[in-house]
C-alpha cells in the first residue's frame, strides 16, 4: 500500500506525460537503406527540377514556344513526382500524434491543393493565349482568301474585258492540268505581276538589313526623293521599292537590256525559248552553270547598280562580296540569293516583251505628273483628295507601265501629298 500522497503525485506524472508512436531515429535505424533511397531519389527528382526550369528559361531568349512547351510539361512532371513522394513518405512515416492530427494532415492537403490550383490557372492562361495565337491566324488567313477572292474577281474582269469566257479560258488548261504557253498579253500580265513582287519582296531584306546596319531610314528616304510628302511614315519603303525599280529597269527599252552581247540579231521566237528555258530553272544554278551569259551579266550589272557600295560595306563590314561579283563571280551568300530571284523576275519579263512582235513597249511616269487612270494605278487603294485641291501629282514610281497590242497596262505609283481613309 502506497501512502496517498505518493499515489497523488505518481498519477500527476502520468497524465502530464504524452503519447508518442515509434520515435523517428528508432524507426529510420530500423530501415535505413530504404530512407537513404527516398533521400536519393529527392535530391534526383530535385535536380531534374532544377535542369527543367533552366530549360524553360533558356526557351525564353530567344522566344521558342515549341521548346517552352516542351520545358513547361517537364516541370509539371517533375512537380507532380515530387507530390508522390510526399505522399509516399507520409503513408509509411507517419507524423507523431498530437493535439488534433486530422487538421494537420487537412491543412497541408489545402495547401498542397492550392499549389496545384496555381498551376492549373498558369496553365489555363496559357492555353487561352494560344487560343487568341490560333483566332489571330485564322483572322489573316481569312483576310488572304479575301485578297485571293478580289484577285480573282479582278482576273476574272480583265478577262471579260478582252472577250474571253469561262469555257475558253478552260480550254487554256492542256490534258495533263498543265497551262499551255502560248504566247498572250494576259502572260505577259502574269509576268508583270510577278516582277512587281518581286521588287517588293526584295525590298524587304535591303530595309532589315538597313536598320541592323543601324541606317536613318528616313534620312535613306529623303536621299532617293527629299520632296516627297508621305500620307504616312511606313509609306516611306515605296521610295526603297521606286529605286530598286529605276535601276532594275534601266536598259529595258533596248533588245539585249543594255548587256554586251556578241550576236548582232536575236529572232522573237528566240527570246521565248530564252523565257521557257529559264522559266522553271533556279537562277542560282544557271548563273553557276554558265556566269558569263547573257543572263550571268545582267545580274551582275544589276547588282551593282541596286546596292551602292556603302550599303554593302555598311551590310558586311566589307567589300568582299562586290569585290567577287565585279572579278565575274556569283556568290552563293542569301542575300545574293534572294537578289537573283529578283533579276530573274526582271530577265522573263524583258524575254517575253521581245517575243510579241511588234515588241511590248514600256513607258515611265516622271515625277510631278497629274494621275490618270489610264495609264497610273495608285498604290493607296484608299486616298483621298479635297474637292478645292488640284489633281494629285506623282510622286514616286513604283512599277513602269507597259503597251502591248492595243491595250494598256498602267505604271504603279505612289501620289504624294495625298490623305488615305483608316
Amino acid at each position: 500500500m502506497q501512502p496517498s500522497g505518493a499515489r497523488d503525485t505518481q498519477l500527476r506524472e502520468s497524465n502530464s506525460q504524452k503519447v508518442h508512436p515509434q520515435p523517428m531515429e528508432e524507426a529510420a535505424n530500423q530501415n535505413p537503406e530504404a530512407v537513404e533511397a527516398m533521400v536519393s531519389r529527392i535530391f534526383t527528382n530535385i535536380s531534374s527540377l532544377k535542369s527543367a526550369y533552366i530549360q524553360l528559361q533558356s526557351a525564353h531568349t530567344p522566344y521558342d514556344p515549341d521548346k517552352i512547351q516542351a520545358a513547361d510539361k517537364l516541370v509539371i512532371s517533375e512537380l507532380k513526382n515530387l507530390s508522390e513522394l510526399k505522399h509516399f513518405y507520409r503513408e509509411h512515416n507517419p507524423k507523431p500524434v498530437c493535439v488534433s492530427p486530422q487538421d494537420s494532415r487537412l491543412a497541408a492537403e489545402i495547401q498542397e491543393q492550392q499549389s496545384l490550383l496555381k498551376t492549373y490557372e498558369v496553365m489555363v492562361k496559357k492555353f487561352q493565349s494560344e487560343i487568341q495565337n490560333k483566332d489571330s491566324e485564322i483572322h489573316q488567313l481569312q483576310q488572304q482568301i479575301q485578297e485571293a477572292n478580289q484577285k480573282r474577281v479582278k482576273l476574272e474582269k480583265n478577262l471579260k474585258l478582252r472577250g474571253l469566257s469561262a469555257k475558253e479560258s478552260e480550254n487554256a488548261v492542256d490534258e495533263n492540268g498543265h497551262f499551255s504557253m502560248d504566247l498572250t498579253p494576259e502572260l505577259f500580265r502574269s509576268a508583270v505581276e510577278a516582277a512587281y513582287k518581286a521588287i517588293h519582296d526584295f525590298s524587304k531584306p535591303l530595309i532589315n538589313m538597313m536598320k541592323a546596319a543601324g541606317w536613318d531610314l528616313d534620312a535613306a528616304a529623303s536621299s532617293i526623293d527629299p520632296d516627297i510628302v508621305y500620307a504616312k511614315r511606313a509609306h516611306k519603303k515605296y521610295a526603297f521599292e521606286s529605286h530598286i525599280c529605276q535601276r532594275m529597269f534601266s536598259g529595258f527599252q533596248n533588245e539585249f537590256f543594255s548587256v554586251k552581247h556578241e550576236n548582232s540579231a536575236v529572232t522573237e521566237d528566240s527570246f521565248y525559248h530564252q523565257y521557257l528555258a529559264l522559266r522553271e530553272m533556279d537562277p542560282l544554278d544557271v548563273v553557276g552553270q554558265s556566269p558569263d551569259s547573257l543572263f550571268g551579266n545582267f545580274c551582275r550589272s544589276k547588282y551593282l547598280a541596286v546596292v551602292h557600295a556603302k550599303m554593302e560595306a555598311a551590310f558586311f563590314g566589307n567589300l568582299d562580296q562586290r569585290n567577287y561579283v565585279m572579278g565575274g563571280g556569283h556568290p552563293r551568300t542569301a542575300f545574293y540569293q534572294a537578289f537573283l530571284k529578283l533579276a530573274k523576275s526582271i530577265w522573263l519579263l524583258h524575254r517575253l516583251a521581245y517575243s510579241f512582235d511588234p515588241p511590248v513597249k514600256v513607258f515611265q511616269v516622271k515625277k510631278g505628273s497629274c494621275f490618270s487612270e489610264v495609264h497610273m494605278e495608285s498604290v493607296l487603294k484608299n486616298f483621298i483628295v479635297d474637292e478645292n485641291e488640284e489633281k494629285p501629282k506623282v510622286g514616286l514610281m513604283v512599277m513602269p507601265g507597259f503597251y502591248i497590242r492595243g491595250s494598256v497596262i498602267q505604271s504603279q505609283v505612289y501620289l504624294t501629298g495625298v490623305k488615305v481613309t483608316e
